[in-house]
């Protein structure tokens, strides 16, 4: 069965995240580097069944446009030509960073885990994106 992949993107780091082949829960499924999220993507696609991605979109409280908006929407424009096929769904991604970090710290992470740049935020983050999309479609 098909699965869900979620990105939070970032210039520097993507956090990824996927759904059960049922499509209720989602998990976290990896960090990489922005330059290499295409090739990621590519290869993941090419190896499971993927059939839709759904990708954080920044705004403010007023739903208006954020410095990272433009960086996101590059990337939107890739993904595109690389993936015209592919459905792609925009998901608000408002403070799930910030709800990422409460569920690190709440799961008993210690803090040299939660600041390292191993992308457990970015992954955590992509999750919430995913979990929030699938609780509203």
């Amino acid at each position: 069965m098909p699965r869900i992949l979620a990105i939070d993107y970032g210039t520097k780091r993507v956090g990824l995240a996927v759904t059960d082949p049922l499509k209720i829960i989602a998990s976290p499924l990896e960090m990489v580097h922005s330059k290499d999220v295409i090739q990621y993507l590519s290869d993941y696609i090419l190896k499971e069944d993927v059939e839709s991605v759904v990708c954080g979109y920044p705004t403010n409280e007023e739903g208006e446009a954020t410095d990272a908006t433009r960086h996101v929407d590059a990337f939107i424009n890739l993904f595109r030509k690389k993936f015209p096929t592919m459905p792609l769904h925009l998901q608000d991604e408002s403070f799930s960073s910030q709800e990422a970090m409460q569920v690190m710290i709440h799961s008993g992470s210690k803090r040299k885990q939660r600041n390292k740049k191993s992308g457990n935020i970015d992954k955590i983050s992509a999750a919430i994106i995913l979990k929030q999309f699938l609780e509203e479609n």
